[in-house]
């Protein structure tokens, strides 16, 4: 056989290696073509997206909303003063607006927005025009410096659940996975441990890391950025210790039957890549439509990322968060009860 047929035969056993395994076949070509799906919903729209707007409910600012919606380029919330505020910290919307007495508007975004500084020009434009379009409507800008209401504040509480939810399942499921590929698994069998208690070891070993890995990543924000905890310490370290159990779970059940790595880093990816693109690290869940929030919130890194955003911003109460917490809780919970269900040695 010549050096150039063997060359082929050998990639031609390649290609058919890879045909051969599901999993590399969807992450490779259907995959992305989801994460594009989902991220095009997010960000849809017909020519431009309406920018999100709350304007001030005060003397002028009925009016003010009235002629934004009528220009089809704005979703408008009439909002009093504090849940204006309120709204622009979360990310629902990218600017508000505040009409005073003499007919001049006050602006406020935060300028590492891209999204804001793009409403403030498109809102700009349309009530210029409402009035003539020779600019005589005076405007003021007040960017948003204040801790708390900039995007890195709000994206620092996302940052934490993400990482919650990636070692959970990473350092977690990864390992149960490459321990029943040495065969270390196959030894316990023959031992008095139970599946339960060898599972549960798993969650309990995470509260080694967890102290650590929330004081690093909130001690660098604080150092570098000034991100605000308002809320208790005590209710935010629970309340992670919460995401951590529930992810840790998670990861014990796609690791409670895969047999290799590559098939558990498929289920890994399919568990969690969704939820980077819906559960609000990185952008608010509200840029995808109301048919989908009930399923975006009952996912458990939404209400784990809405919970840490209402205590480190808002200085939510233990009580306050309770329902988040609720729905971390539960799927922790029957993640863990099913994994012990399912689990096996071999």
């Amino acid at each position: 056989m010549s050096s150039d047929s063997a060359l082929a035969q050998l990639t031609l056993q390649r290609v058919r290696e890879f045909a051969r395994e599901p999993e590399a076949v969807f992450w490779t070509f259907f995959f992305p073509v989801l994460i594009a799906v989902a991220l095009g919903i997010a960000f849809r729209g017909s020519g431009e997206a309406p920018v999100q707007v709350a304007v001030v409910d005060g003397p002028g600012g009925a009016a003010l909303a009235d002629m934004l919606r009528e220009s089809g380029h704005a979703e408008v919330q009439l909002l009093a003063e504090r849940d204006a505020a309120d709204a622009l910290r979360r990310g629902d919307v990218a600017i508000t607006l505040e009409a005073a007495a003499d007919g001049s508007i006050t602006y406020r975004y935060d300028r590492t927005r891209e999204d804001a500084r793009h409403a403030r020009l498109v809102v700009d434009d349309v009530l210029q025009r409402a009035a003539g379009r020779t600019d005589p409507r005076a405007v003021t800008d007040v960017l948003i410096t204040e801790k708390g209401s900039r995007y890195i504040d709000f994206l620092i509480p996302g940052l934490i659940g993400l990482n919650l939810l990636s070692t959970g399942l990473w350092g977690v499921g990864y390992t149960v996975v490459k321990m029943r590929m040495d065969r270390l698994l196959k030894r316990f069998a023959t031992t008095p441990v139970r599946r339960s208690d060898f599972l549960l070891s798993f969650m309990l070993g995470r509260l080694g890391f967890l102290g650590f890995e929330l004081l690093l990543v909130l001690g660098f924000a604080w150092i570098a950025f000034r991100v605000p905890v308002r809320g208790s310490i005590l209710t935010l370290a629970f309340t992670a210790t919460l995401g951590a159990f529930s992810f840790t779970g998670l990861g014990l059940l796609v690791a409670s039957r895969a047999q290799t790595t590559e098939a558990v880093q498929g289920w890994m990816n399919l568990v969690s890549v969704p939820m980077w693109v819906l559960s609000g690290v990185f952008f608010s869940a509200s840029n995808f439509p109301d048919a989908m929030q009930p399923f975006i919130q009952a996912l458990p890194l939404t209400a784990l990322n809405n919970a840490l955003r209402a205590i480190m911003l808002d200085g939510a109460s233990f009580v306050g968060v309770g329902g988040w917490n609720a729905i971390v809780a539960a799927w922790g919970l029957v993640c863990f009860v099913t994994a012990v269900r399912i689990f096996r040695w071999k």
